[in-house]
């Protein structure tokens, strides 16, 4: 029979699985065919292939073959646990970003237990079992087969009447679950187990504490170094500690999980913003702010109390119902409402730094990664149809010159319809997410399908950046909307006389400030370039002798370039001065003694201890001029 793998046709014999499929294409190496879908739905390897059947494979490089392969990997850490500790009650196990955990009840560990469970698991991928799909015939004996365990058959009990209820067996181990499952156990090469940890069953404090085990795994051993190398890697660069060091930023229990920012905070964040306010500016878009409270009747308007309810703030004031924004989009409805616009105003772009409230959960706040205030670089595009692709290019042009002075690589991954949960229509859907893809396409740039990951209003483009230690960030979205101008009945004057309805482009390049602050420090390690350091230039004069003169250059100096620039003068050494100047990762520290006084000149070193010798203050202000200007 003839079926299609991954767009080019393929011949089956009658009957055949995925297991033949893998046979036939030569997908034997632990990496490929992770999982498959088959005519756009993912399946196990076990399940029969048909005539014309379109057929997808994913290998581990890509999200659903890493979700798949740990998910099977939980799955092979919950059997080696129940191998030594036979009286534990397993729960539940997902993947997670980088790996998966699985809890217990009834089950005591400790970090030192956890080279047991690696070995044991070790043993458990060299039976190379193949996960095999049972399907119970009704929830009544679904309960029987997990009578012993209360917490999973507290998951059946919550299922709906109608959902198919399925387990999978490896082994002596059986496990509820709704898989699918990689093509067998052996694909898995390299095993760590992370750390053991407290957590709710069902993220409930009211319930029962579980014991979490945490692990990851790769397909080559190679795959498992290079990740504990980058964790390594991680931990010196952790903006939480290097945002302390430098006294950029700090928390405190009186506004849980949102950042207060010290004068040095402040000033990196401030060389941002006129960075993006320039760029704008030449990208010719309008800059508004709007409230930060708005009453409900908006939020009900624009979708956001029925999909979004549970993460925002509300308050009642004067007998109405408020909340605080966790999104920008509607106050910029009501600014494109004041007026009536014709054709000609077309494309209109407008821009807000505004800040938004989310009530992210206590345990997902983490320093500026997830924090529940923080600034959007929002900004909203009404235009014609026929405005689409040309506007997505531009943003796109956009996007690479804002990213560009911070050595950063990035790409993109479009993300189309989610299956629930949406307004609009199919038409809409399919309009949206067909424009952006044509525009993807006549950029030239490389681009990933995310199908089902789009926002609840459009489709979008997420922006993923690369840092230094090669780890990938979601920073940036573009997102097509027609639901939104609908919704708030936002209209032009068409040429024709007719009044219409504009597309509307959401986008946010940075995404939030503070996050994309928090990724910079640690793409940096805290050694910020010269246009965004707050400590870019220190003086030190070798005695107080020398203080008259340094104060002359430093006088100069902030004059010529409007850059912070200290000086050193307490009593301690020049060695010791210089040091502490290295560790508040100063870029130019600046000696002068008896000699720079006598010559007018200076000595300059850099922070990574490279003397640069004796020069004329003109001569160093020349250069960084430059590198100021260019953003090097």
């Amino acid at each position: 029979m003839k079926v299609v793998l991954n767009g080019r046709e393929l011949q089956l014999p009658e009957g055949a699985s995925g297991y033949d499929l893998l046979e036939k294409a030569n997908l034997r190496e632990p990496h490929q065919a992770v999982t498959l879908k088959i005519n756009g739905k993912q399946a196990d390897f076990a399940d029969k292939i048909h005539e014309n059947d379109d057929i997808e494979t994913f290998d581990f490089s890509t999200p659903l073959g890493k979700e798949t392969f740990w998910h099977t990997s939980a799955h092979i850490m919950a059997q080696a646990i129940l191998r030594l500790c036979p009286n534990a009650l397993a729960t539940i196990g997902p993947p997670i970003e980088n790996g998966f955990y699985y809890d217990f009840a009834n089950l005591s560990l400790s970090e030192e237990d956890l080279p047991k469970i690696e070995q044991e698991m070790k043993a458990i991928v060299k039976e190379n079992f193949k996960p095999q799909k049972h399907l119970f015939s009704d929830k009544a004996s679904a309960l029987a087969r997990f009578a012993d365990n209360p917490y999973k058959c507290e998951l059946i009990e919550n299922l709906p009447e109608d959902a198919p209820i399925t387990a999978y067996e490896q082994g002596e181990f059986f496990d509820l679950c709704r898989g699918p499952h990689i093509a067998n156990i052996g694909k898995v090469k390299a095993i760590k187990i992370m750390k053991v940890s407290g957590a709710y069953w069902r993220a409930n404090k009211d319930n029962e504490m579980l014991t979490r085990i945490y692990g990851i795994t790769f397909p080559d051993k190679k795959d498992l170094q290079e990740y504990l190398h980058q964790l390594e890697e991680a931990k010196k660069r952790d903006h939480r500690v290097i945002g302390q060091k430098l006294n950029l930023f700090f928390f405190s229990e009186h506004a849980a999980g949102m950042p207060f920012f010290e004068p040095a905070g402040m000033y990196i964040r401030n060389q941002l913003l006129s960075y993006w306010r320039e760029l704008h500016k030449e990208a010719d878009y309008q800059e508004i702010s709007t409230p930060f409270m708005l009453d409900q009747n908006l939020w009900v308007t624009s979708g956001h109390w029925a999909n979004y309810r549970q993460n925002m703030y509300t308050s009642q004031i004067d007998e109405r119902q408020f909340a605080i924004k966790p999104m920008n989009c509607p106050g910029c409805m009501l600014y494109y409402k004041t007026k009536h616009h014709s054709y000609r105003e077309l494309p209109m772009r407008v821009a807000e730094l505004g800040i938004v409230h989310r009530h992210e959960a206590s345990g997902a706040v983490s320093g500026l990664f997830r924090v529940r205030c923080f600034t959007q670089d929002d900004a909203h595009i009404f235009m014609k149809p026929e405005d689409i692709k040309q506007e997505i290019l531009n943003v796109l042009y956009l996007v690479d010159k804002l990213y560009s002075p911070f050595g950063l690589s990035y790409h993109l991954e479009l993300s189309t319809r989610p299956e629930k949960n949406t307004i609009g229509s199919d038409e809409d859907w399919e309009m949206t997410t067909n424009a952006l893809q044509a525009a993807l396409d006549a950029s030239g740039k490389s681009y990933k399908v995310n199908p089902g990951d789009g926002a609840f209003y459009g489709p979008k483009i997420d922006i993923h950046i690369k840092d230094a230690i090669g780890r990938t960030w979601q920073c940036g979205t573009i997102q097509l909307d027609m639901s939104l101008p609908n919704r708030f009945e936002l209209t032009y004057l068409d040429k024709d006389g007719i009044e219409k309805r504009p597309i509307m482009i959401h986008r946010a390049l940075f995404g939030s400030i503070e996050r994309f602050l928090g990724i910079l420090i640690e793409h940096y390690a805290g050694k910020f370039p010269l246009w965004m350091n707050p400590n870019p230039i220190r003086i030190i004069p070798v005695a107080d002798r020398h203080l008259e003169y340094a104060k002359t250059l430093q006088e100069k100096i902030t004059k010529q370039m409007s850059l912070p620039c200290q000086i050193d003068d307490t009593h301690e050494s020049v060695g010791k001065k210089i040091r502490t100047a290295q560790l508040d990762q100063v870029n130019y520290m600046i000696t002068v003694g008896d000699q720079e006084v006598e010559n007018k000149t200076i000595t300059v070193r850099t922070r990574d201890n490279i003397v640069h010798g004796e020069q004329k203050l003109d001569s160093f202000i020349d250069q960084i001029k430059k590198e100021f200007d260019e953003k090097k």
